[in-house]
């Protein structure tokens, strides 16, 4: 199935870009699709901590992937 990835902030830079189309295997949980993310972007295992929403909604890792889902990766953010 294909899904829409969304990087944002550090995230983007370590994914190499802002928009990318993936092709995941189906009954993919967004658990499972983050151990993909980080084989294929190392980097992304420098996170201690990192949101993911599917479709604007915030998702826990247990949440399965639909065909053509947009999945945003929110990095931690600070401020002040």
């Amino acid at each position: 199935m294909k899904v829409k990835l969304l990087s944002f902030g550090i995230t983007k830079e370590m994914v190499g870009g802002f928009e990318k189309n993936i092709e995941l295997p189906s009954g993919t949980s967004v658990e499972a699709f983050l151990e993909i993310l980080k084989k294929e972007y190392p980097a992304l295992k420098r996170l201690t901590s990192l949101r993911v929403a599917v479709n604007e909604e915030y998702v826990e890792g247990s949440h399965e992937i639909m065909e053509r889902d947009e999945i945003v990766l929110v990095p931690p953010v600070s401020g002040g």
